[in-house]
């Protein structure tokens, strides 16, 4: 097998390998703005899981910047979110350190020979500074991860995940053998939109929560021992892969693209016919395709 067909995990930052902090942000955006810290309202919803420049032009506009005025502020952000990140690095030592077994887990992870990279809505500067200052950055492969600075929509980041992967290891990335590790649903939502395996961690949502979003597996912390095999299992399951394959094929489907979505339904077929089956007979019907449709 080689390096490239090991598997992929894709790592969340905030709230999965390091706790969820607004203060960078509040200050990014108080300086960006010419506002005080104290007149910074974030939004209500669209801050956890979502990417640093929509937050920051939904958090403008709570504060009563104008829209025009909010977009324009967007590029000035980046620079001002460098300089914050920068003068903080001992605060944010002190203060944001590692979740416990974060560091282990991706250790453990890489002696298993999985690839390691990031999906975040921060900044790429907010998350090299991050990830460096919590000591993580060891055997993440940043060359191939997916940043805030990279798309707004964080539904975006996975393709770009995508399409940086075949350059570093000469392969393109096989969904089937991608796992996003997160901590909230909307990690699930993009994993899923991406056709990538999803495992969370409840550092913040509970337990109960995180089920009606229905990972592939949950668990309670970063211990190393169990996230491996979390991950091993959710690899080399062929129903999971079979099942992953039947939904990056109604994707395509639903962009019309018979040939591709042809293609992965003879692949899920492959893998595990009897849940192939039986995804397309009692859940939800999947595109009603053929090869001979498909050439006329």
């Amino acid at each position: 097998m080689s390096v490239a067909s090991a598997g992929l995990v894709v790592w969340d930052v905030d709230g999965t390998l390091i706790p969820a902090d607004l203060r960078w942000l509040r200050r990014a955006v108080a300086r960006t703005y010419g506002i005080s810290e104290a007149e910074v309202v974030f939004p209500a919803a669209r801050v956890h899981g979502y990417t640093d420049e929509s937050i920051v032009v939904d958090t403008a506009l709570a504060s009563g910047i104008p829209v025009e005025t909010a977009e324009r502020g967007v590029e000035q952000f980046h620079d001002q979110l460098a300089h914050v990140m920068a003068e903080g690095e001992a605060e944010l030592a002190r203060d944001q350190p590692a979740y416990p077994g974060a560091a282990e887990t991706i250790s453990a992870l890489n002696k298993h020979g999985l690839i390691q990279t990031v999906l975040t809505g921060n900044l790429r500067s907010a998350a090299e500074v991050k990830l460096r200052v919590a000591g993580l950055d060891d055997h993440l492969d940043l060359e191939i991860g997916a940043f805030g600075s990279d798309a707004r929509d964080r539904f975006d980041l996975p393709a770009v995940i995508s399409q940086r992967f075949p350059g570093k290891y000469g392969q393109s990335l096989d969904p089937a053998r991608t796992v996003i590790i997160g901590d909230a649903p909307n990690d699930i939502a993009c994993a899923r939109h991406a056709g990538f395996h999803v495992i969370v961690v409840a550092h913040r949502a509970s337990r109960e929560e995180l089920t009606q979003s229905s990972p592939d597996a949950i668990v309670e912390a970063l211990e190393a021992d169990a996230v491996v095999a979390k991950v091993e299992s959710v690899l080399s399951c062929a129903p999971r892969r079979s099942f992953h394959m039947s939904e990056i094929a109604r994707a395509h489907h639903m962009r019309d693209e018979p040939l591709a979505t042809v293609a992965m339904l003879d692949r899920a077929q492959q893998e595990s016919p009897d849940t192939s089956a039986f995804r397309c007979s009692r859940d939800r019907p999947c595109p009603t395709l053929s090869k001979t449709a498909v050439r006329q």
